[in-house]
């Protein structure tokens, strides 16, 4: 009788194990649970600190706003200024993730210093126009014009990309021109032209679209031999290193492209 009990006790207890297994490896409809997770979706967060040509101001502000729509939780923030100022702020130790240049050689400063982290990558070109008061009152049709009594011209300085093209154009034509200022970036010598204070400027053509508004614009055969290659890098040092990656691929991108390619920039 004791052995037939124990027996009976043992057969309970297995069969009770095995409805708990059963109810483990079962949802309650029956079927196979989910897989388990493999955790949050992949993106990129943080901030991602962007020091940019004033030139690309209006497209970078796009593709930033498109950039953190993709990536929820990261934000860009961007330092526009002249490339040369960019690249000395960034060799004295300024910290930031993302350099884009207008010009290779205000990049080679940065990569010359060690603190860029691979090659640069050039992905637009840019190319300079005759920015004049809406009507263009005083009739500009080329560089030669600028040279006209009377007429008062801004130029960027030279050690800034727009100024360096500028140079270089103004030789070309054999046209010596005296500007009545020099200024730190293209916008700043755009804005020139729209306050009145000059009569003309040269930017370059994707400055003169975004203030079409304002200005109109004329252009000059010369500018074909001086236009300018944007290199974009990530920093050695970036303090988010990861989203500087994905930042400079999404500006690689169809995407990125296609904004550039509306305000007026050249293919590289």
């Amino acid at each position: 009788m004791r052995r037939a009990v124990l027996a009976g006790l043992v057969a309970i207890t297995v069969g009770l194990t095995g409805l708990a297994g059963c109810g483990d490896d079962k949802t309650d409809n029956g079927s196979a649970p989910a897989a388990p997770s493999s955790g949050a979706a992949k993106g990129v967060t943080g901030t991602i600190t962007v020091f940019a040509a004033a030139s690309l101001t209006e497209s970078f502000n796009k593709i930033g706003q498109a950039f953190e729509a993709a990536n929820p939780g990261s934000k860009v923030t961007f330092n526009y200024a002249g490339s040369s100022a960019l690249a000395t702020q960034i060799n004295q130790g300024a910290p930031a993730d993302v350099f884009a240049s207008a010009a290779p050689a205000n990049m080679k400063t940065v990569t010359d210093a060690g603190n860029a982290s691979g090659d640069p990558t050039t992905f637009v070109k840019n190319q300079l126009v005759i920015a004049v008061q809406s009507g263009n009152p005083k009739g500009i049709k080329g560089l030669a014009d600028l040279t006209k009594p009377g007429t008062k011209v801004a130029l960027c300085a030279e050690q800034v990309p727009c100024g360096a093209a500028a140079k270089t154009a103004l030789t070309a034509a054999n046209v010596k021109l005296t500007p009545v200022t020099l200024e730190q970036d293209v916008k700043a010598a755009l804005s020139k032209v729209t306050l009145g204070e000059v009569d003309a400027a040269l930017v370059y053509r994707t400055d003169a679209r975004a203030a079409a508004r304002d200005v109109d614009d004329v252009e000059f055969p010369e500018s074909a031999g001086a236009i300018n290659s944007y290199p974009i890098v990530v920093l050695k040092s970036a303090p988010n290193a990861a989203g500087a990656k994905a930042f400079v691929e999404y500006v690689l991108s169809d995407k990125g492209k296609a904004v550039l390619s509306d305000a007026g920039f050249q293919a590289p």
